[in-house]
């Protein structure tokens, strides 16, 4: 099966392009929440209540783009505690190949998940000219996510605000490009420079 990773020249980076921390088996999504969902998760190794299975839950392979959305783990006490969860690469791209568009002619309300393309974030979380991916799981994908998909859970919070006082480049987790299934890179526009 052909995957596509983003193509050019190495300075420029594809409009639309999965990055993310990943191995041979699972990819790193992040999310933030407040101390009783994230000491559940911590845990108990998956979400457990009070984190809602029936609404909508977003993930986000793009440290930068957790930070800028959690405020560094500062915006407010509801994503307080930002985790790190290492899911199968299977469950995720599960997800994607079975995702909707948030925005535009695409959108199909009856897909269990969401993809939306939000501007990527620097050091300082300003607007970059390339895009992040965030994947919105609801119904069978969020069941699938809590039940099967999840290997680890970690906290990364002390890790956000060091980075934070720093800024410094080398404390960030290594995110390279995703090979992403050509099916799927063309579902979700992931069109090569």
């Amino acid at each position: 099966m052909a995957c596509w990773a983003g193509a050019g020249d190495v300075t420029e980076t594809p409009q639309r392009q999965i990055r993310a921390v990943f191995d041979e088996r699972t990819i790193r999504v992040y999310q933030a929440y407040g101390d009783a969902i994230a000491d559940g998760a911590l845990e108990a190794g998956t979400f457990v209540p009070p984190f809602g299975m029936n609404r909508m839950t977003w993930i986000k392979p793009s440290f930068l783009w957790m930070m800028y959305r959690s405020g560094w783990g500062r915006k407010d006490d509801g994503q307080r505690r930002v985790l790190a969860i290492d899911i199968t690469r299977a469950g995720f791209e599960w997800a994607l190949s079975n995702a909707s568009l948030s925005h535009g002619e695409d959108v199909d309300r009856s897909q269990p998940a969401r993809v939306q393309w939000d501007p990527e974030r620097d050091l300082q979380l300003q607007r970059l000219d390339y895009r992040s991916i965030q994947v919105g799981l609801g119904g069978s994908a969020v069941r699938r996510y809590v039940d099967e998909w999840i290997v680890a859970i970690s906290e990364v919070t002390d890790l956000a605000h060091e980075i934070e006082a720093t800024r410094d480049p080398a404390l960030l987790p290594p995110e390279r490009p995703y090979p992403v299934p050509e099916a799927i890179a063309r579902s979700l526009h992931m069109d090569p420079r």
